[in-house]
């Protein structure tokens, strides 16, 4: 993958992906890969109804946020 998907849904997928099969420890990592701030891509998806969980390491629908 060479950049950042700019669709929600496929963004939070791509993400999550990345984050599940390794490929990145964590959020900060992967973004700095593609020249993202983790800050920008939390408030993106956040206004598209997705948190991030650290816990999980994946962003989830707000709502089904909890552990």
């Amino acid at each position: 993958m060479d950049f950042l998907p700019k669709d929600p849904a496929i963004l939070v997928s791509s993400i999550n992906m990345l984050l599940r099969d390794d490929e990145f420890d964590t959020l900060e990592s992967l973004c700095y890969h593609f020249n993202e701030t983790p800050e920008h891509i939390e408030n993106y998806l956040k206004a598209n109804g997705f948190v991030y969980s650290i816990a999980q390491r994946q962003f989830r629908p707000e709502g089904f946020d909890a552990a």
